[in-house]
């Protein structure tokens, strides 16, 4: 397959997303680190491209690294306590000279027009602001942190003015009180409470990996906020990364989705956004309906959703020993202790395939992507058997599985073992998935 053709099949499988984005709210968080990379241009650039497929953003950019320089070249010796700076009134001045300075400078790089340019034409608005109001972190300890601040208060109504009027909003680490004294705040503070005041849809925090990572280094593509404090009893030094801090307080405070993305990979953001596998790692919310393996128990419950679809002729009908002979391929998800929806994974591992049937939701629980979250586990479990490909039969849903990444193919493409069963009366269509 060419490039281009490459090109294009990405594109078209990235409407979903586009429509899906356009209108909603996403908090971008970066630190000065990023700014200060290479590739943050590129960050730029997917930037205004989000702003040009009509997502709502706020900007919030932190300064540590540069921060830190200019307490060096004024002969400081910076002071911290639980990792965070005192600042005392000199390094003050050289927090608002950093803050003030790199955010002219993410202002400028929003500002560019040059023709041939990824920003040609863009004409992005951009406003900042004392849209965040922040009080003294006091003494801890013993240690008067100073000027060292956290947020208050986040001027929500003014912030969705701003977004309103189609302006990129740009925050910087920084706080101001009633009394009109100034702060430094972190960068994370602003993002996750500006995230929670305008009830965003996404908190985006780049950092330097490609997202959370496992015990053993291994990308961590999806959790729920349960699972960071797991990774943090196994990995004690995660407890010193700040972007992870942020995100346990984002899922403490409820917002709902949480992602972390690499600024040091050029296209991280896009690939998150508007490809199915992502780039970085999704944090969710936990749902209070639980993916099971299913077991004879759950026959009943299997029968009640499956039963009025075969009817219909939208499955192939099963009897009730066939379904207790082959429960353990079944996956359900279970909702307060009633089955809501329900798949099976069948391997064949000669062919390293495996078929995908029965995927069915219970007709008051059908939306908030209930089959997709089944399908996708199924898949999952279908890597993990060492599978390179997943098909389905499908009479009425071929549509809903071209969604999810299927691809017509002939029936003589199937396992040996599956098309000696197929049912010509029935005249199933089949699509076939090649798994990552």
């Amino acid at each position: 397959m060419s490039a281009q053709t490459d090109y294009v099949k990405w594109f078209r499988n990235s409407a979903p997303y586009i429509n899906a984005h356009r209108g909603k709210t996403f908090v971008l968080m970066f630190g000065g680190e990023a700014v200060a990379h290479p590739n943050f241009a590129n960050i730029v650039h997917d930037i205004a491209l989000l702003n040009s497929l009509g997502v709502r953003l706020i900007l919030i950019h932190g300064a540590r690294p540069q921060i830190e320089q200019r307490v060096k070249d004024a002969g400081i010796e910076s002071r911290y306590h639980n990792d965070l700076r005192v600042t005392d009134d000199i390094e003050l001045r050289c927090v608002t000279d950093a803050a003030g300075t790199l955010r002219a400078h993410i202002e400028a790089l929003l500002s560019m027009g040059v023709a041939n340019s990824p920003m040609h034409g863009a004409a992005i608005r951009v406003c900042s602001g004392n849209y965040v109001t922040a009080r003294p972190i006091g003494v801890v300890d013993g240690v008067d942190l100073r000027h060292t601040g956290m947020v208050r208060k986040v001027d929500a109504a003014a912030l969705q003015q701003q977004l309103n009027n189609q302006h990129i909003v740009i925050l910087s680490p920084i706080g101001y009180s009633p009394t009109g004294e100034v702060f430094n705040l972190t960068a994370e503070d602003v993002a996750v409470h500006t995230a929670a005041a305008l009830k965003a849809d996404k908190l985006i925090l780049f950092t330097c990996d490609a997202g959370l990572l496992d015990s053993d280094g291994q990308l961590i593509h999806q959790c729920e906020y349960r699972d960071v404090d797991s990774e943090l009893a196994k990995q004690p030094l995660l407890k010193h990364d700040s972007i992870v801090q942020a995100v346990v307080e984002a899922g403490d405070i409820g917002i709902n989705r949480c992602h972390m993305v690499s600024f040091q990979q050029d296209g991280a953001l896009l690939r998150e956004l508007f490809t199915r596998d992502g780039a970085g790692t999704l944090i969710t919310q936990e749902h209070y309906e639980q993916f099971m393996t299913a077991d004879i128990d759950d026959v009943g419950g299997l029968l009640a959703i499956i039963e009025p679809l075969e009817a219909k002729g939208v499955l192939l009908k099963r009897s009730r020993e066939l379904l207790e002979n082959e429960i353990n391929h079944f996956k359900i998800l279970v909702r307060d202790g009633m089955v809501v929806a329900c798949a099976a994974l069948y391997p064949y591992p000669e062919q390293r395939s495996g078929e995908i049937a029965c995927v069915a939701t219970h007709p008051d629980y059908r939306g908030a992507d209930r089959a997709e979250r089944l399908l996708a586990l199924l898949e999952k479990e279908a890597r993990h058997q060492g599978l390179d490909s997943v098909f389905v039969l499908t009479t009425q849903t071929a549509h809903w599985f071209q969604e999810q990444g299927y691809v017509e193919c002939k029936i003589d493409d199937l396992p040996p073992a599956k098309k000696q069963l197929y049912n010509f009366q029935r005249n199933s269509k089949a699509f076939i998935k090649v798994l990552n």
